[in-house]
């Protein structure tokens, strides 16, 4: 009885937390009236100003929710575990994963504590611009009502937001590149023999398993920062090409934020935030690109053998901690039932199971320790990068706030300084321990440490922004004249006359292959190098000449291969080797059925041991591993077996010898198809584009180049390129739902403007008001 009544104080406690927050932010929202003017320009480019943040908040979430209500909406239900509720447990979310372990995950994640100490946290003016985002939506959501909602989201599941779904939002997206990625195996661990059926099959972890694999590849990147030594102009440079979902809660949203004064800033950013992720203010432009530090680690616990619920540390036997979480289900009649479920958790973190890989069983069970679960850093790491006036502040702020959770920062400056940061948040485990703390036979791919032993915890350095991670001035970190740049490769070959080395394998890992981007883009600048000064077409290029790295590599080879002995598969053979031959070695649209043939054989010698002529050789990794060994037997037969399963695989799909890359791979959008350029990024495809297959043969996009930028500084500030891939909104009514996606497929970049003449000159120039309700609960609009 005791018992129960301390789980009814600890939940009425954490209800009043929760509602007192709620409290405090209505009624600052009473008392300061926001106001906002939102100016939009071609391609529906909000340009919000405001006096303040409540007010510019206010403006931001007002146009966010014009553009992308149902998205947003859609993604509140998800952070609130709430998806069973409405749609049935068995329904899957956009990343494939089920209602009911998503459900299970995310009331694991933003409990009332958590998501009230992460909010207690936040600047003034952080939640400020929150709130007034809060109130912003919820206004437009108001004027949609009124008019009706659009189709796709006209429901009961769409409701006025609040500051805490924010938050929640936002410990989404923290978790990404860490726990995140361990939805299924945080919801599905059981103790052996629990009688309590799994909420997640084996089919929803082998989906897992392809998701994390394509971590890298749908939230990727490529970036070039050039310095004054290359520079055109001797000023900064920089390339932003960010490799993002299409859909969903990782969708980018530009627009240009302004409060005099204080703030002018443009660029893009992720659904929820009210500030700018990746973009570019009046001396200063940087980008992100997701890094290959591990952000969390597991541990192997040592159970005790009377109970599979206990672990031995320091050789006592410890409790697991046990969370109930309860989420809403719907049944197949329509009535709506609580159920409940415990999650286990250790002093490492909560207990993942994962069949075949991390196994719970009466010996050994794992936890998971993400870094980035105590990160309450991020918005106001955002917000400082966005107010930075010099790189020097932009870098000071990176360093002192040490908020950024799963990425690189590249940088440049109008005085031609090129920075790479590779300051996010990284356990605290260096070589040594490592060394006494792991089984080497694991590897490094998954970071598994000895949990029976309180050494093998965290390090704890007194200088760092918070306990059990690396203090900023450890991390990789390269100022440079002539270029820093990153495609998803360790800090190591940043730029290869300076070397990043020596860092623990937590952090950066040397002497590894590079990526064929990265190799791509060295390349690229070598060339530049050669024929003069950098140019600012030579930069959008490098994404728009959708050149195939990997067939520079091997197509030699195949052709080679082609030319010799083709035996009795010849005239099917043939065939193939006609289209490869003809094929331009580039994913544009006008690219022949050859590319289709290369991408189906490269996926299937993947698979096969030492196809490569030349091996890595960590002493010269740009130009190693390359050429196709066709000369060995087993690759050779291989090769001959893709390319007539690659034969079939063209005729099944209705593909013909003057079928085009045009006619395959497409974005839909309201009931439109619009051709997309690009593919896949394991190809060392610059304009890394990935699809899946669609009707009627097609693929279609579901990640891959999001918000594109080129951005050179002159005496009057920035003068920036760029593009939205996907376009401004999600909704298919709207007028800017496929108009830069179709002006991505013709390659057709456009001025982001920037300064007050830019904007009003713009053809499509049109300005806005708004304020708050006033007294009588009218809507004030000018």
């Amino acid at each position: 009885m005791s018992g129960q009544l301390s789980r009814f104080c600890l939940a009425g406690a954490l209800l009043g937390m929760a509602l007192g927050v709620s409290t405090v932010v209505s009624a600052r929202g009473e008392v300061e009236q926001a106001t906002a003017e939102i100016r939009r320009t071609s391609f529906g480019v909000p340009h919000i100003r405001a006096q303040d943040e409540r007010g510019l908040g206010y403006g931001i979430g007002y146009a966010y929710a014009q553009d992308n209500l149902c998205l947003l909406a859609n993604e509140i239900v998800t952070v609130n575990g709430q998806r069973s509720r409405y749609f049935g447990p068995e329904q899957v979310t956009l990343e494939q994963r089920s209602n009911r372990a998503s459900d299970l995950f995310f009331s694991w994640l933003n409990t009332p504590q958590a998501v009230s100490g992460f909010w207690q946290a936040q600047t003034p003016q952080v939640q400020q611009l929150v709130e007034g985002y809060v109130a912003g939506y919820n206004r437009a959501l108001a004027e949609r009502k009124a008019q009706g909602l659009p189709a796709q989201c006209a429901s009961e599941w769409v409701r006025p937001i609040t500051a805490l779904d924010l938050v929640k939002l936002t410990r989404r997206l923290l978790v990404e590149g860490g726990v995140g990625q361990f939805a299924e195996a945080v919801a599905g661990a059981q103790p052996p023999k629990a009688t309590t059926q799994a909420d997640t099959s084996m089919s929803g972890f082998e989906v897992a398993a392809t998701r994390q694999q394509r971590f890298a590849l749908d939230r990727g990147s490529n970036a070039v920062a050039i310095g004054s030594e290359r520079s055109f102009n001797g000023r900064g440079m920089l390339l932003a090409n960010p490799h993002f979902p299409w859909v969903g809660g990782m969708r980018f949203y530009q627009m240009h934020l302004t409060i005099p004064g204080k703030l002018d800033v443009m660029g893009a950013a992720l659904p929820g935030l009210p500030m700018i992720n990746i973009g570019f203010s009046q001396h200063l432009a940087w980008t992100h690109t997701v890094d290959t530090s591990k952000h969390f680690t597991l541990y192997r616990l040592q159970l005790d053998p009377k109970d599979p619920t206990r672990y031995l540390l320091d050789g006592k036997s410890v409790p697991m901690s046990q969370q109930v979480v309860t989420v809403d289900v719907k049944q197949a009649g329509g009535q709506v039932k609580p159920v409940s479920r415990v999650v286990y958790g250790s002093q490492f973190g909560p207990v993942v199971q994962w069949p075949g890989k991390l196994d719970w069983d009466n010996r050994f069970a794992y936890s998971l320790r993400d870094a980035n679960l105590e990160n309450d850093r991020v918005l106001a790491q955002w917000y400082a990068m966005n107010q930075a006036v010099t790189l020097k502040d932009l870098q000071a702020s990176v360093q002192r706030i040490h908020g950024i959770p799963w990425v690189n920062t590249l940088a440049v400056d109008d005085q031609g300084q090129s920075l790479y940061m590779n300051v996010s948040v990284v356990p605290n485990v260096d070589a040594a321990k490592l060394a006494r703390c792991s089984d080497p036979r694991a590897g490094l791919k998954l970071i598994v440490l000895d949990g029976s032993r309180s050494e093998c915890n965290w390090s704890v350095d007194p200088k760092a922004a918070q306990k059990g991670i690396y203090a900023a001035d450890k991390l990789p970190q390269l100022s440079r004249r002539d270029y820093v740049q990153n495609s998803n490769d360790s800090a190591w070959m940043v730029n290869p006359a300076q070397p990043l080395s020596g860092y623990s394998p937590l952090i950066s890992q040397q002497d590894q292959p590079l990526g064929l981007r990265a190799r791509f883009a060295l390349d690229r600048l070598g060339q530049f190098g050669k024929d003069g000064p950098v140019q600012v077409d030579e930069l959008q290029r490098m994404v728009m000449d959708d050149q195939v790295y990997l067939a520079e590599q091997l197509m030699p080879d195949l052709l080679a291969f082609c030319a010799g002995d083709l035996k009795a598969d010849a005239a099917a053979l043939t065939e193939v080797c006609t289209r490869l031959k003809a094929w331009d070695r580039t994913a544009s649209l006008d690219s022949g059925v050859g590319f289709v043939h290369f991408q189906q054989i490269m996926k299937t010698l993947q698979a096969v041991p030492d196809t490569w002529r030349v091996a890595f050789d960590p002493n010269d990794p740009q130009h190693t591993p390359r050429g196709l060994a066709i000369e060995r037997p087993a690759v050779a037969e291989a090769l001959r077996q893709a390319m007539l399963a690659s034969r079939e695989s063209v005729k099944s799909a209705g593909l013909s010898a003057d079928s085009r890359w045009r006619d395959v791979q497409v974005a839909s959008q309201g009931g439109r198809q619009t051709p997309i350029h690009g593919g896949p990024a394991e190809l060392g495809i610059y304009n890394a584009i990935q699809s899946v297959p669609g009707a009627n043969g097609k693929r279609e996009v579901v990640s891959g180049t999001s918000y594109l930028q080129v951005v050179t500084f002159d005496g009057s500030g920035p003068q920036a390129q760029g593009l939205l891939a996907f376009s401004i909104s999600s909704d298919p009514a709207s007028p800017y739902s496929a108009d830069q996606t179709q002006a991505f497929s013709k390659r057709q970049w456009s001025t982001l403007p920037f300064t007050e003449q830019q904007i009003k000159a713009d053809p499509n120039y049109q300005a806005k008001v708004i304020r708050e309700r006033d007294e009588a609960g009218r809507v004030a609009t000018q």
